[in-house]
């Protein structure tokens, strides 16, 4: 098995078709069938499934794959790190936020990098956490930003900041006479949250016992934004984190309730793969989000003025 070998069944997967996979290796189409026969014959497996259209993997194909590229990652590397890699502030920089995440801090992240590293293409994606570390487990992306703890030995995490919940409450609702909610309060009755799709859930009938809600409570996934309207089109109060303040409206800012101490908060933080090198886009990532977050939410968090690989 060599890397060439690695690199065609990696061409095939992406363009799902012998020909112009061969054309992207600079291959004939017959070469290029060869040497990936060869290497099934090598594993005793077969790879792809020849008779499907167009031509896809297999289930154990699929496994091999992902390891194939884990491989050929790490090995692209090498050179790049013999060139000064960890120096380097130019090329593709791939980004995945959870979706809570994304709308605060996506604009001020390309607004960094295009006035201060114009070389450096950010590609930024919202998605779900375990969508997310899977993706930084295959190479897929090159940083990720969720909710602390990330729970993976695999992955390295940074925190960046800490942000407090908010109630936002229709001006229907009863609770919007009060100047502040307490959490025993949210704890028993219904509130609109993301969990397994968008609903009105009842925290009184939760199974587990908390004494603060945690980040999991409220958000499984979807955007904050559409739980502010469901609010003000069906009445009713939701949770939402400190940094989506900014991005209400002056004119609806007076839903907004504290939540008395102890009140529900998360943290932030920055995930990396352990053998990832590229330390100076690290530390360009946690600069820009610097001017992005209140230096109130940052205190006690990331310290370092660089951070060392």
């Amino acid at each position: 098995m060599t890397f060439q070998q690695l690199k065609y069944i990696v061409a095939l997967d992406e363009y799902r078709h012998f020909g112009k996979a061969a054309e992207s290796c600079g291959l004939t189409q017959s070469t290029l069938s060869l040497m990936i026969k060869k290497l099934e014959e090598e594993l005793d497996v077969q790879i792809f499934d020849r008779e499907a259209r167009p031509v896809a993997p297999t289930e154990t194909g699929r496994r091999i794959l992902d390891q194939a590229r884990v491989v050929l990652y790490n090995t692209d590397q090498i050179p790049e790190m013999v060139r000064g890699e960890k120096e380097r502030i130019t090329g593709p920089l791939r980004i995945g936020l959870i979706s809570t995440v994304a709308p605060v801090l996506v604009p001020g992240l390309f607004k960094y990098f295009t006035h201060n590293h114009p070389k450096i293409s950010l590609q930024t994606e919202e998605m779900l956490t375990e969508t997310l570390k899977a993706k930084l487990h295959k190479a897929e992306i090159d940083i990720g930003i969720l909710a602390a703890p990330v729970g993976d030995p695999q992955l390295l995490e940074i925190p960046l900041y800490t942000e407090r919940f908010y109630a936002y409450v229709s001006p229907s609702d009863p609770a919007f006479k009060e100047e502040s909610l307490r959490t025993d309060y949210l704890l028993n009755r219904s509130v609109w949250v993301m969990r397994n799709g968008l609903q009105l859930y009842d925290f009184s009938k939760r199974e587990k016992v908390w004494d603060v809600p945690v980040y999991e409570e409220f958000f499984e996934g979807g955007r904050v934004g559409t739980l502010i309207q469901i609010v003000e089109d069906n009445g009713g109060l939701t949770i939402i984190p400190e940094m989506h303040i900014l991005l209400i409206a002056n004119d609806l800012k007076d839903r907004l309730r504290p939540i008395a101490e102890p009140a529900p908060r998360r943290t932030i933080a920055l995930a990396i793969r352990r053998d990832y090198l590229h330390e100076a886009m690290l530390n360009l990532v946690i600069r820009a989000i610097k001017t992005i977050i209140p230096g109130q939410m940052l205190e006690n968090i990331v310290r370092a003025d660089y951070i060392k690989l």
